[in-house]
């Protein structure tokens, strides 16, 4: 059985959602109505967080028994299983079977690599020809704040132009450079990400790229958008 594995990468994700969960907790309210997770994978990342904002509550949902299983080992390891809690199941079938009831703040690290399909080394990775369809499935879904990874050589203007479409703004990011990896570096993905660079719909070096985790939101008492601050960021200059 393998789960994924990538250190900077999931310490990136776990400390950024941290920080941008703290900074904005009064306007997102997550102190009192929880927070959603799609995917829990590990679940180590987010544990830390738990562990760090000693008032925050994540309910996720993974479609990986097994990674459900790791997942509640880890949480229990650090103490924070009162308030990270996991089951497996569709995320997008669950989610929003409590009605009104249910969060209005969704965290997520979906899989982002870019495959013309999803024979790849980790086929939970995959995001589609483009890398960002889950990340759309997410936008999609109806959420009223959503804290997700937006990576450099996955078509991020056009996830940028849908946000924008659907309603949402980038209230804040968090945004680090990492190497490629086991996953990113396969053949097969590695050059679907060189014909998205080459056609304008990304950014890589040689062997390096950019990842935000940014805070989408359509609540109109959020100020600003830093859409085109991210875009810079991930070297896609407009």
């Amino acid at each position: 059985m393998s789960w994924f594995s990538s250190a900077d990468e999931s310490a990136h994700y776990g400390s950024s959602v941290c920080i941008l969960l703290q900074h904005y907790c009064r306007e997102l309210g997550w102190e009192q109505a929880g927070v959603l997770e799609l995917g829990s994978g590990d679940a180590s990342a987010i544990a830390d967080a738990v562990r760090v904002l000693p008032r925050l509550r994540v309910h996720s949902y993974d479609i990986s028994a097994s990674s459900v299983d790791q997942a509640r080992e880890n949480i229990a390891v650090r103490g924070v299983a009162d308030r990270y809690t996991v089951e497996v199941g569709d995320f997008f079938e669950r989610a929003h079977a409590a009605g009104g009831a249910s969060p209005p703040t969704v965290i997520a690290n979906p899989g982002y690599l870019p495959a013309p399909d999803c024979d790849i080394r980790m086929p939970e990775l995959w995001g589609g020809p483009s890398g960002h369809d889950q990340v759309l499935e997410l936008l999609k879904a109806g959420f009223e704040h959503v804290v997700t990874t937006v990576p450099s050589y996955s078509d991020p203007v056009a996830t940028l132009e849908t946000a924008r479409d659907l309603g949402y703004r980038v209230v804040n990011f968090v945004a680090m450079g990492l190497d490629f990896g086991p996953y990113s570096s396969e053949p097969k993905v590695h050059a679907q990400i060189r014909r998205l660079c080459a056609e304008g719909r990304g950014w890589a070096g040689e062997d390096e790229y950019m990842v935000a985790v940014a805070l989408f939101t359509r609540d109109p008492e959020f100020p600003g958008d830093r859409a085109t601050h991210l875009l810079r960021v991930l070297q896609l200059q407009v």
